[in-house]
């Protein structure tokens, strides 16, 4: 049975990876390249409950000689620093999953106090160097406004995947909603950039791994972004029903707020 979204289906798409003529960069490495290199993907993992499973994936990756890039919050079940140093031992990047806006109800003063204490907690532990903010549907607050007012380079950052990628040459993939396709799903998780959306329809019908292991194996895009979720990825049966259910009635709260705030006016 083909079943998506388990860890034996990231095994296979990362297998399709190593078997291509790709190359993997975490985001520290490709911003701190002077020209973007072409064939290339950039595996991005928000770690937004499960850093168990990203430890997981860490391995898989390790094992094929791919780098990827973990964004971890500062919550008490992702907030592991043995585990950020395991990972960070393999070759991956660890950076800070920001949502200080969220925290701060909007008080930007606040916020960037909050980013400021947060980073320097996970420097007790890690060097960090990029960071990438975290979206929650339900939030009214964007937490990447922060930087309207203040520039993280002044924090030695060197780069927010949001803010510092051109997205008019670099495909972007998401797994979130718990599905590949671009659907009315996305809240926050939203690249805005015109000639990035044109290069999206380009891909056609995406929607499923198998769609996305397809599109790396014809190899037509030098630069791609992939965005996979540790919590949607699962080698238990419970975990990964449990998964399910939580995704589709998240996605039916943020169709509804998508729909709303189209409306509302």
């Amino acid at each position: 049975m083909n079943i998506d979204f388990t860890l034996e289906k990231y095994k296979t798409l990362c297998e399709t990876i190593s078997n291509s003529s790709y190359t993997t960069f975490t985001f520290e490495q490709y911003f701190n390249q002077e020209n973007p290199p072409k064939n290339c993907i950039l595996l991005r993992h928000d770690v937004d409950r499960n850093i168990s499973n990203a430890h997981k994936m860490a391995m898989i990756e390790q094992r094929l000689n791919l780098v990827s890039t973990y964004y971890c919050r500062t919550t008490e079940r992702v907030f592991k620093p043995e585990y950020f140093q395991e990972i960070a031992a393999m070759g991956h990047e660890i950076g800070y999953h920001y949502e200080t806006l969220d925290k701060a109800k909007g008080d930007v003063e606040e916020a960037i106090k909050i980013f400021g204490q947060e980073l320097n907690a996970f420097r007790e532990f890690i060097n960090i160097k990029t960071v990438c903010m975290h979206g929650n549907p339900f939030s009214p607050w964007l937490n990447s406004n922060i930087w309207n007012k203040y520039d993280f380079r002044d924090f030695g950052i060197i780069g927010e995947p949001y803010l510092s990628l051109d997205y008019k040459d670099v495909i972007y993939l998401t797994d979130t909603g718990r599905t590949w396709a671009d659907k009315n799903i996305r809240v926050k998780d939203v690249i805005k950039d015109k000639d990035h959306q044109k290069n999206n329809l380009l891909i056609g019908n995406i929607s499923t791994t198998d769609d996305i292991i397809n599109l790396i194996k014809e190899e037509q895009y030098p630069r791609i972004c992939l965005l996979a979720h540790p919590d949607r990825w699962h080698g238990h049966l419970i975990d990964w029903t449990g998964e399910l259910i939580l995704q589709n009635l998240k996605n039916i709260g943020k169709a509804g707020i998508i729909w709303y705030r189209k409306n509302k006016n």
